[in-house]
C-alpha cells in the first residue's frame, strides 16, 4: 500500500462563483502526489486552450482576464468548469464549477400607495431579480429608514412592514437595491395615516401569509406573517406535522414573522401561522411550505487498495444529501462502463471487479451530485504482479458425466512451473453474474477435478488458474459445458377415500422433484395385471379424484412425474373402500334435507303440543270451578252473623249435609242412580286442613264464578262437625216431610242455589 502522500488528490478545487461583466476571474486547483503531476481545464466538458482571454497560471489556477456573459462570435464564459490531474498512477477529475454572470433585473414588484387608519398596519413590498440576491433597503422621504424603530420591520425579501401606525408614520417610501452588478431604486409610495384609533371590533384578519421557500442548509429561512383586527390579534406558529419548531435559531421578527437561522434538514415541513382572538378560539390560519436542501457529502469514501492479479477489488463510497445524491463512477477521469467483471451495487454506492488484471489498474472516482451541490472522492487500484509467475493452465476441457457431475481436466503450463503450489478451479452458472462464482482447491500434481452436486440441463463456465507462494497466474480459456438431462424424483403421495366409491389422490409439489412437465396417475384393483391410465395431469395440478370405484376390492394407485427426458420413479399407494361401507350400514349418512323438515316438523308439533296443553289446563280448570261448585259443602258456623236459621249442634250431628244447597228431592234422585258421598270426594274437595283459628270461627269467602249476582258462600269448617248418613236406595221416591233418614239442611234460599 501507498502513504496518502503519494496519492494523486486535490487540496483546492474550484468552487461555484458569481463574475463581473468585464472584470477577471480566477479558478483555483491545487494538487498533491507523486510527480510529474500534468494540470488541464475543461468547461462544460470541453478541454480549454490558453488564450489571450483565459490560461492557466502556474500554481494550476485558471485565469480569466475578462469575463463577458456574451462575447461577439455568440460564446459566453458562463458554465460548469472543472481540472483534471494527471501522473504516472492515474488521472483525477475536480467537482464541476458552476460559474454564473452577476446580474440584476429590473423591479417587477414597485412599493403602492396606501392610506391606513391610525393604529393600524402598513405593508409595502419591492421584489427585484438578481445575481447574487439584491439586498434591498428602505427609504421614506429620501432618507433611510431607522431598522432601531421596533414598529418597523425589514424581511429580506423586500418587504416592510409597520405597526401600530402613528401620524408620524406618513411619508414617501420607496427601496434601493443593491448587489455586485448593479444599484437600482424603486418607484415612489405614499403612506397616509387617516383618523384616529377606531374601537369598532374587527374579526382576526391574516393580510400576508407565508410563502413557500426552497433553500440550502446554514442559510436563514423568514416566514411572514401579518395579521390585522380589532382587538389586536395573537400571532403564533406550529408545524402541520405536530413537530415542535423549537427556540434554537428561532426568532420572531416585528409582530408574529417567523425567522429561522442557520438551517438544517430537520427544519424542513409545512409551517401554520394563526391570528387568535385574544380570550376566544376566534382564530385565521395560513401556511406554507420550507424546503431545506443539503449538497451531497461523503459518509464513507473509497479506500485506495492493492491486490494480486485475478482475485477481486472492492470499493465502497457512501454519501448522503438533500434530495439524495445520485453517484457516477470514473476511471481515470472518464465514465466508469460495467462489464462481466466490473459490477455496481447498492445503487452505485458500491464497485467490485472481478478477476482483476493489470489493464485494471487505475483511479477511480466517486461523484456524488444533487440540485444543491457536488462532491468527488477517489481512490487507487494497484494490481500486483511478479515477474516469473506461471503462465496460464493449457488445453482445459470440460466433460458431462451425468445430470449432476462434470469431469474438468487441464495441462500444466508451459512456463515457471517450478514454484506452483497448486490450482484453482473457478465455477459458475453461464447464466449467473460473476459474483455468484466459486472456486474448489486442487494440488499441484492433479490436472483433473470431478465436479459434483451441479443441476441437471443447466450450463456451467470453467477456467483454471495456478498458484504461487508469490501469486497467481493470469486465467485460463473458459469453457462452458451443460450438465444432463434428469428425470423427475418421485412425488409424494397421499390417498383420501371420500366416499364408497371414489378415492382422492393429492401429492405435494416441490423443488426436490427438479424440472418436469407433468404428472401420470395409474390405479387398478390389485388382483388384475392391467392398470387404469396413464391420466395425464399438468405440473400445476396437486389432487385428483378417482370414482365408480369397487368397494369390495382393494385399489393399487400409481403416481410419477415426467419431462422431456422420461418417466421418473413412481409412489405407489393401496386403498380399501370396505371399511367405509361397513361405517355408512352402521353409520348410515344423515340426509340433511329429510332432518331439516323433520325438525321443523316435530318444533311445529311441540308448538301446537304446548298451546293444545295450556288449552286443556285452562278448560279443566273452569270445569273445577263451574262444575264442582254445585257440590261444595257450604257449612256455617253457629255465629249470629250469618243471616239464615241455625239448627243445635246436637240437631246437626245427626243431620245429613246437602251440598251446594241441594234439596232432598235432587239427592234422592242422585240415590237413585247409585251416586255416593264418600270419603275421597270430600278429601278431593278439601285437600289442606284448615288452621286452629279457622276450625273455630270458620272463613267466608266470595267468589264471583259468572257474574255480580252469581255468588257462592264457601264456609270451611273441621272435620268433626260434619256428620255422614249411608244412603240407602229407595225404590220409591219421598218427601222432605217422610220419615226416611234423610239430612235435613237449612235452606240458604235462592242466593245460593248452584
Amino acid at each position: 500500500d501507498f502513504g496518502r502522500s503519494s496519492e494523486l488528490a486535490f487540496v483546492v478545487e474550484p468552487s461555484d462563483d458569481i463574475a463581473v461583466q468585464e472584470q477577471p476571474l480566477i479558478l483555483y486547483c491545487q494538487v498533491e502526489g507523486i510527480q510529474p503531476i500534468t494540470i488541464t481545464w475543461r468547461k462544460n466538458g470541453v478541454m480549454i486552450v490558453d488564450s489571450e482571454n483565459a490560461f492557466m497560471l502556474a500554481n494550476g489556477s485558471l485565469y480569466v482576464s475578462r469575463f463577458q456573459r456574451v462575447r461577439g462570435d455568440g460564446s459566453s464564459d458562463e458554465g460548469e468548469y472543472d481540472c483534471m490531474a494527471q501522473n504516472h498512477y492515474g488521472l483525477l477529475v475536480s467537482r464541476k464549477a458552476k460559474i454564473q454572470a452577476a446580474t440584476m433585473s429590473d423591479f417587477h414588484i414597485h412599493p403602492q400607495n396606501a392610506v391606513v387608519e391610525e393604529g393600524g398596519v402598513a405593508r409595502f413590498q419591492c421584489q427585484i431579480h438578481g445575481l447574487p440576491e439584491p439586498v434591498i433597503l428602505w427609504h421614506k422621504n429620501s432618507m433611510p429608514v431607522n431598522t432601531d424603530n421596533e414598529r418597523y420591520t425589514l424581511l429580506p425579501k423586500g418587504v416592510l412592514q409597520i405597526t401600530g401606525l402613528r401620524a408620524e408614520d406618513s411619508g414617501i417610501f420607496h427601496c434601493v437595491a443593491t448587489n455586485i452588478a448593479n444599484v437600482k431604486f424603486s418607484r415612489e409610495a405614499r403612506l397616509t395615516v387617516s383618523g384616529s384609533h377606531s374601537t369598532v371590533y374587527k374579526d382576526p384578519m391574516i393580510l400576508v401569509g407565508p410563502e413557500n421557500l426552497t433553500l440550502t442548509v446554514h442559510q436563514t429561512a423568514v416566514l411572514e406573517c401579518i395579521a390585522t383586527g380589532n382587538p389586536r390579534p395573537i400571532v403564533s406558529w406550529s408545524r402541520l406535522d405536530g413537530r415542535p419548531i423549537g427556540v434554537e435559531g428561532i426568532q420572531v421578527l416585528g409582530t408574529g414573522n417567523l425567522m429561522i437561522s442557520d438551517l438544517t434538514v430537520q427544519h424542513s415541513g409545512i409551517y401554520v401561522c394563526a391570528a387568535n382572538k385574544p380570550g376566544t378560539r376566534v382564530r385565521r390560519t395560513a401556511q406554507g411550505s420550507l424546503v431545506v436542501q443539503a449538497p451531497a457529502e461523503f459518509v464513507q469514501h473509497p479506500q485506495s487498495i492493492s491486490r494480486p492479479v485475478g482475485t477481486t477489488a472492492i470499493f465502497t463510497c457512501v454519501a448522503q444529501g438533500e434530495p439524495p445524491p445520485q453517484i457516477t463512477w470514473l476511471r481515470n477521469g472518464q465514465i466508469l462502463e460495467t462489464s462481466d467483471h466490473i459490477k455496481l451495487k447498492n445503487n452505485n454506492s458500491t464497485l467490485s471487479i472481478y478477476g482483476i488484471n493489470q489493464a485494471d489498474e487505475a483511479i477511480y472516482q466517486c461523484l456524488a451530485e444533487n440540485s444543491a451541490g457536488s462532491t468527488q472522492a477517489s481512490a487507487r487500484l494497484t494490481v500486483l504482479w511478479a515477474d516469473g509467475l506461471p503462465s496460464p493452465p493449457q488445453g482445459v476441457r470440460a466433460e458431462t458425466v451425468s445430470a449432476t457431475t462434470i469431469q474438468v481436466s487441464w495441462e500444466k503450463p508451459l512456463q515457471n512451473t517450478k514454484e506452483i503450489i497448486g490450482y484453482v478451479l473457478h465455477i459458475r452458472k453461464a447464466a449467473d453474474p460473476v459474483e455468484m462464482e466459486y472456486q474448489e482447491a486442487v494440488s499441484k500434481s492433479t490436472f483433473q477435478q470431478l465436479v459434483t452436486d451441479l443441476e441437471p440441463s443447466t450450463s456451467y463456465s470453467f477456467y483454471i488458474k495456478a498458484y504461487t507462494s508469490r501469486g497467481a497466474s493470469k486465467a485460463s480459456e473458459v469453457t462452458v459445458v451443460s450438465t444432463l438431462g434428469e428425470v423427475p424424483a418421485m412425488p409424494s403421495l397421499f390417498i383420501k377415500v371420500i366416499n364408497s366409491t371414489t378415492v382422492q389422490a393429492t401429492w405435494e409439489p416441490s423443488i426436490k422433484l427438479g424440472q418436469h412437465e407433468g404428472f401420470k396417475l395409474y390405479y387398478r384393483k390389485v388382483h388384475l395385471s392391467q392398470y387404469t391410465g396413464p391420466v395425464l395431469l399438468a405440473s400445476n395440478v396437486t389432487a385428483y379424484n378417482i370414482t365408480h370405484l369397487d368397494a369390495s376390492v382393494v385399489y393399487e394407485v400409481k403416481l410419477l412425474a415426467y419431462n422431456q427426458h422420461g418417466d421418473g420413479n413412481s409412489t405407489v399407494r393401496f386403498v380399501s373402500l370396505r371399511e367405509t361401507v361397513e361405517r355408512t350400514v352402521l353409520n348410515p349418512p344423515c340426509d340433511c334435507m329429510k332432518d331439516e323438515q323433520n325438525n321443523k316438523t316435530s318444533t311445529t308439533g311441540i308448538i301446537i303440543g304446548i298451546h293444545i296443553g295450556v288449552t286443556c289446563i285452562i278448560f279443566c280448570i273452569l270445569f273445577l270451578m263451574f262444575g264442582y261448585r254445585g257440590r261444595l259443602l257450604m257449612c256455617k258456623n253457629v255465629q249470629e252473623q250469618l243471616s239464615t236459621p241455625q239448627i243445635p249442634r246436637s240437631q246437626r250431628s245427626a243431620a245429613g249435609l246437602v251440598l251446594n244447597g241441594a234439596t232432598r228431592r235432587d239427592r234422592d234422585d242422585r240415590d237413585l242412580n247409585g251416586k255416593q258421598l264418600d270419603m275421597n270426594e270430600l278429601e278431593r274437595l278439601f285437600p289442606a286442613s284448615p288452621s286452629q283459628e279457622q276450625q273455630e270461627k270458620g272463613i267466608t269467602s266470595a267468589h264471583s264464578l259468572s257474574g255480580p249476582h252469581d255468588e257462592t258462600q264457601i264456609s270451611t269448617l273441621p272435620l268433626d262437625e260434619f256428620s255422614f248418613i249411608e244412603e240407602q236406595p229407595d225404590p220409591l221416591p219421598k218427601n222432605s216431610h217422610g220419615s226416611s233418614p234423610a239430612a235435613l239442611a237449612p235452606d240458604h234460599g235462592p242466593a245460593n242455589e248452584g
